[in-house]
């Protein structure tokens, strides 16, 4: 068993599960191919207005990768090359996504699985839930990218403790160190996450896409950042009849209903 990828659309909801359970969800090169595809999928798709990633069951979101894999897929340089293609692209399209992702964790949440979740713009898990990054228990190094993220989102201090302690994190820690933005029961997890993602894909879809631009553009370097796109993005919301919509829901005290343009 290689493992699979499974989506579902539910109204304006993308769902994208990891399914690989006899092995925690971890990541097969399968997984990651249909992972990309998902995505450009759900990216092409305007009904879609939000996108929430799990894995399958209750017992991991991803693992991290198929080790079993690599004797035949990473035994030297140009197939670990040619792994690495599928695994770099399908984070490129994570990364590239201009929907809200939101992160459903249920159990373990380790290495490469805590990478794919902290690409999520916002996370949500179980109470019992657990993350981790064991690195120096297995003697290598993450890549710049994730741990970039990482710093961001915890700060230096509390990355270099999760890094050279490779401890296991409670879901109450990470949310008191900011790894993760909520934590519900196990048993209303999917309930709340739907019901947050149903709220948002009732938003202007415009708005949340520049709220997700402008952002993510703040956290490079100032001298880095590209101030014409922001300041298009801000001229493309108050040019859009959904920002004509808005402005008259308010004053007759009803519920805007937004296209996306």
């Amino acid at each position: 068993m290689t493992g699979r990828m499974l989506s579902e659309k539910t109204g304006g909801i993308g769902w994208m599960t990891f399914s690989n359970p006899t092995k925690r969800n971890a990541m097969s090169l399968e997984m990651w191919s249909a992972l990309a595809e998902i995505l450009a999928d759900f990216q092409a798709d305007p009904a879609i207005r939000v996108v929430v990633m799990q894995g399958d069951g209750d017992k991991a979101f991803v693992s991290g990768a198929d080790i079993s894999q690599f004797e035949k897929n990473r035994s030297d340089a140009e197939a670990a090359a040619a792994y690495s293609a599928v695994s770099d692209g399908a984070r490129a399209a994570l990364n590239a996504l201009d929907k809200p992702l939101l992160a459903l964790i249920r159990g373990f949440c380790m290495g490469g699985g805590l990478g794919i979740a902290m690409a999520a713009d916002v996370r949500f898990a179980a109470s019992d839930s657990k993350f981790g990054i064991p690195a120096a228990n297995l003697g290598i190094a993450y890549a710049h990218d994730s741990l970039r993220r990482l710093v961001g989102l915890v700060g230096p201090a509390a990355a270099k403790d999760i890094l050279f302690s490779a401890r296991r994190l409670e879901a109450e820690e990470a949310l008191r160190l900011g790894l993760i933005n909520r934590i519900c029961a196990p048993d209303a997890l999917e309930a709340e996450v739907r019901a947050y993602a149903e709220a948002v894909a009732q938003k202007a879809p415009l708005s949340v896409r520049a709220s997700k631009a402008i952002v993510n553009e703040l956290m490079k370097p100032e001298s880095a950042q590209d101030a014409a796109m922001m300041r298009g993005h801000v001229e493309t919301c108050f040019n859009s009849a959904d920002y004509t919509e808005g402005r008259r829901a308010f004053m007759e005290k009803r519920t805007p209903v937004f296209q996306g343009r």
